[in-house]
This record gives C-alpha cells, sequence and structure tokens, in this order.
C-alpha cells in the first residue's frame, strides 16, 4: 500500500492533505530525513512529526480501561475511544472492542481492526477464559462456587443455561470468577442471582494475558507472542 493511503487510513488526514506532508517533509526516516511517498520503509521505522506511526492496521491494543468509561458508541458520554488520539476515529477500517466492559467495570479492554482475530476471541467456540476480581455489599455464603460450576444455572429471562464457571473465593466480600462466555452483565447477574450485589468488577485477565503495569487509561500494541496468550 502507497504511504499516503497508510497514512490517509491510520486517520492523520486526507490523502490529499498527506500529499502535501510528505512534500513538506513532515514524513521522515528514524534518523529525521525526508522520504518520498513511493517508500518501501518498514511501518516502524516511519516518523510523521518527529513521532512514530501509530498502530498498523491489523494490530491489536491492550487498555487498561477505567472506571466512567464505556464501550459502546451509541452511549452518551465518555467512551473508551476518547482515551485515544482523535485521529483514530478516522481509521479505516475502523478499531472496534473485542467484547465490552459495561461503565461500572474496570480493566482489561482489547481493541483492534482484525476481524479476524476478534471474531476468533468473541467466539463461543474458543470459550476464551476472563477473570474478574469482584466485591461483593453482602458476605459469601460459600454454595456459590457449587452452583455457578454446575452448568445448570439460569439467569432471569434467558432460556439456556450458563456454562460451567470456576469461583475462588479471596475473602468475606472478593472472589475471583472465571467466565467461558460473554453474556450481557453476566457477573453482576449472576451473583444477583444468589442475592447478593457487586459493589466492584474489575477484569485482570483474559486467556493468559495479563495487564501488567498498565495504569488506568493506558494502553499498548500487544506484541504477537502477547496475541497469541489469549486464545494460544
Amino acid at each position: 500500500m502507497r504511504l499516503v493511503k497508510v497514512l490517509a487510513n491510520l486517520g492523520y488526514g486526507s490523502r490529499k492533505e498527506m500529499q502535501q506532508a510528505i512534500r513538506n517533509g513532515w514524513v521522515t526516516d528514524m534518523q529525521g530525513a525526508p522520504i518520498k511517498a513511493d517508500s518501501k520503509l518498514p511501518h516502524e521505522e516511519i516518523l510523521f512529526d518527529d513521532e512514530p506511526l501509530d498502530p498498523a492496521q491489523g494490530s491489536v491494543l491492550l487498555l487498561n480501561k477505567p472506571l466512567g468509561v464505556t464501550c459502546s458508541k451509541k452511549d452518551p458520554g465518555k467512551l473508551v475511544y476518547d482515551l485515544f488520539p482523535d485521529r483514530f476515529k478516522l481509521r479505516k477500517p475502523a478499531i472496534s472492542t473485542i467484547g465490552r466492559l459495561d461503565k461500572e467495570t474496570s480493566g482489561l479492554l482489547l481493541l483492534t481492526d482484525d476481524g479476524q482475530y476478534l471474531h476468533k476471541v468473541i467466539s463461543p467456540k474458543t470459550e476464551t477464559p476472563k477473570f474478574y476480581e469482584v466485591t461483593l455489599d453482602r458476605p459469601l455464603s460459600g454454595t456459590e462456587a457449587t452452583l455457578f460450576a454446575s452448568g445448570t444455572m439460569m439467569l432471569e429471562g434467558e432460556d439456556k443455561p450458563l456454562k460451567p464457571a470456576e469461583l475462588t473465593i479471596t475473602g468475606e466480600h472478593t472472589a475471583t470468577l472465571v467466565l467461558h462466555e460473554g453474556r450481557y452483565h453476566q457477573v453482576r447477574r449472576m451473583f444477583a442471582a444468589t442475592g447478593n450485589h457487586v459493589t466492584d468488577l474489575h477484569r485482570s485477565r483474559i486467556g493468559n494475558l495479563m495487564l501488567g503495569d498498565l495504569k488506568p487509561g493506558e494502553w499498548k500494541v500487544l506484541s504477537e507472542d502477547e496475541k497469541a496468550l489469549v486464545i494460544g
């Protein structure tokens, strides 16, 4: 793909604007030397206005989602997409979240424009494990783990039982829950069915991928090895 189109698809501007940016010498190699529109330099060796290019098409991003932001572009208020540079909203193809976390849930969230990778992660056949750290309003009774692991638990308004889930109690009001599917508000609804209420919910891991040192609101591009940890 020609450099002008690459830059335009990354959201830096129109093709006409990118042609002008190249002519103006704003697009350079790592040593600051201007490059031409027919350059064959690798993506990671190109600078735009002295800054590395945004993640290439097909990248997977890891975000530590903070509380108070939503994943749906249709919801009012602040969105997870607002945590990235504004030009990300102009990328083609668009970046989408891989699954969702509700407004009051924090933690590990993946985003990508790679449709094949997205569908593989969320596919029911993959059963990618997702780990949640849960804080509850009332003490755990001690019976929840057996119920959640039974494979017979039904949520209100649904006609299909939940897949078995693993619950590890970590305190009187705290637990780690591992799900292998992703139904609407599933963690909160599971505990509500036991007569309890989730007061704090944080996703700490997907597959074998963890947040690491990322602070709330921070993000990074996953390496190929890290991508494989999710579904490998």
